[in-house]
């Protein structure tokens, strides 16, 4: 299979590209991605020399480099391709509403003009807050923060394809994501590395918001089954149900960084946060997904990679990996 991904150069994206050339010796990989300021290609620095892996720098809103992408015959394009910190969207929404949903709309005429599977890779933010119980795939949309109205509204477009032009197009709504080369204004990486550094965390509010933690590697296997055997119009959602509170992460950090109460800065709530996020993922359970990594693990894991691979964090928050890129690939 020929596969274009866009954004492929993110934290997801990067370890999906990752995993299909891994698990699908088969397949090949063209990854379209604009390089803005979280997509590194070093996060691919392993496999760029790989025969069956193509990076081509270019923008999902733009349709020429759409174009010159689906010339290279891509049997299906999982997009990726999207702005995605919550902060960001409150500070700046026309951006994400740009990205997000412009973007999505290039792509899903090409798709629609090829004839090709398309794979939205989506959020479970856009269903809003739950105090109890699961949302469903059937569950209605109530985004509350830019970012996730933008994702909301470009899986919005994604069904009027299916629906009106008979596009073979999938949706998956992950729950947050965590694991290696994720960029460092996440909460995870970014409060192990400012632990690293001896600085302290910022932890919003009284830290009582609750979200489902899922190992990358597990949405990436997740991912790659919705696109092999997911039903065309059908939506996944892939979570862990694997609970903590903002609180309980935190502890835990701290605990296997050995830092104490002090280290934690208690800063202003954000706008309009949500409390708690929980999807059932019995629909992908059922194609033969399941999480294989536990949350402790997985942390201990993901906390020994940020220990080890100072070479790749350091530079992004220092400033110094876009000014490097910047010379190699242009303004990003």
């Amino acid at each position: 299979m020929r596969l274009l991904v866009t954004g492929g150069c993110g934290f997801i994206g990067s370890n999906f590209i990752r995993h299909v050339l891994e698990e699908h010796p088969e397949d090949e990989v063209l990854n379209l991605d604009k390089l803005t300021y979280a997509g590194n290609p070093a996060n691919l620095a392993d496999v760029e020399d790989s025969p069956r892996y193509l990076f081509h720098k270019g923008d999902v809103c733009e349709a020429d480099d759409v174009a010159m992408a689906f010339s290279w015959g891509p049997d299906a394009v999982v997009n990726f391709a999207a702005e995605t910190h919550v902060d960001r969207s409150i500070s700046g929404p026309e951006t994400f509403v740009r990205t997000d949903v412009l973007g999505t709309c290039r792509l899903l005429e090409q798709a629609r003009e090829k004839g090709i599977r398309f794979l939205q890779i989506s959020t479970d933010e856009v269903y809003g807050s739950i105090r109890e119980g699961s949302f469903t795939e059937k569950s209605p949309l109530q985004p509350n923060s830019p970012y996730a109205a933008s994702k909301a509204g470009a899986d919005l477009l994604v069904r009027s394809y299916t629906r009106t032009y008979g596009l073979d197009a999938v949706i998956v709504r992950s729950s947050n994501n965590y694991g290696p080369f994720q960029y460092p204004e996440k909460v995870i990486p970014l409060f192990v590395t400012n632990l690293l550094e001896g600085r302290k965390v910022p932890l919003y509010g009284d830290g009582s918001n609750v979200r489902d933690w899922l190992y990358v590697g597990d949405n990436c296997r997740g991912i790659d089954l919705a696109l092999r055997s997911g039903l065309s119009g059908e939506i996944y959602n892939i979570g862990a149900g694997q609970e903590k509170t903002n609180l309980e992460l935190t502890r835990a950090i701290l605990d296997i960084l050995g830092a104490g109460e002090e280290s934690v800065e208690r800063v202003r709530d954000r706008l309009g946060h949500d409390f708690r996020y929980s999807v059932d993922s019995t629909k992908l359970r059922e194609l033969g997904w399941s999480p294989r990594r536990d949350f402790e693990d997985g942390l201990r894991e993901t906390v020994q990679w940020y220990r080890e691979n100072a070479a790749w964090w350091e530079p992004i928050k220092s400033g110094e990996f876009r000014r490097y890129y910047m010379e190699k690939y242009g303004d990003i």
